[in-house]
């Protein structure tokens, strides 16, 4: 940690008031590790809100996570919802990415994935079955990308949500797998342009042909208009 006028060299006095795993979220998160880091005060608040976030929701789900975690299992992608598919989906695609910036030691874009998953699963109403099994799911997730960084408050959420009996400790819980078939699209939203400027987007099946997508195009309202 840089040394400044207003700070010191030591990371005690954040140890003391927010604890350890405040203390490495925002050194992870604050700058890359070859770079130099520089105290934030707004950074550190941040940091804190954040994990106080993530106890807070795997509290507020605790009893359905524990219920899920007795009978564990894989929520089946095409079985689901397309909006839980798409869920399901977004929480793959940001373990793709956080697997490889772990590869390349980029803690930052690690804790943004982390973030992102959590604003995911914030938005998710886990009041059904298939729910349950997304959330259970994307939260377990969550909890081994972030171990490394938090331990602390991750293999607390680990053990109350259940997850201990589901899948063992979570220092020899094996790491998530991103699985293919969360990130097949039925579905692509492409744009329109009429004299290279944007006029709509249309929704297609992943293997439209060419034919029916300019079909669909040219039906389109504000394009006629154009």
């Amino acid at each position: 940690m840089s040394k400044s006028k207003t700070t010191a060299s030591t990371p005690s006095p954040l140890l003391d008031q927010y604890g350890a795993d405040t203390a490495r979220l925002f050194t992870m998160f604050a700058a890359p590790p070859e770079q130099t880091l520089e105290w934030s005060g707004a950074g550190v608040d941040g940091a804190h809100r954040f994990l106080r976030r993530l106890y807070l929701l795997g509290q507020s789900q605790a009893q359905m996570l524990q219920t899920q975690n007795q009978q564990p299992g894989q929520a089946q992608h095409t079985e689901l919802p397309k909006a839980l598919q798409a869920v399901r989906r977004e929480v793959h695609e940001v373990l793709q990415q956080a697997n490889f910036d772990y590869d390349r030691a980029q803690y930052n874009t690690v804790v943004s994935a982390g973030m992102k998953i959590l604003n995911l699963l914030e938005s998710t109403r886990a009041e059904t079955p298939p729910a349950h099994a997304v959330f259970t799911e994307g939260l377990s997730i969550l909890l081994r990308v972030l171990y490394p960084i938090v331990p602390h408050i991750t293999t607390r959420l680990w053990q109350h949500c259940g997850l201990e009996s589901a899948h063992g400790s979570l220092l020899d819980a094996p790491w998530p797998e991103v699985d293919p078939s969360a990130l097949v699209r039925s579905e692509l939203v492409l744009v329109v342009q009429v004299n290279g400027k944007l006029r709509s987007k249309i929704e297609i099946a992943a293997d439209a042909s060419r034919e029916s997508i300019q079909a669909l195009a040219l039906a389109d309202e504000t394009v006629q208009n154009s």
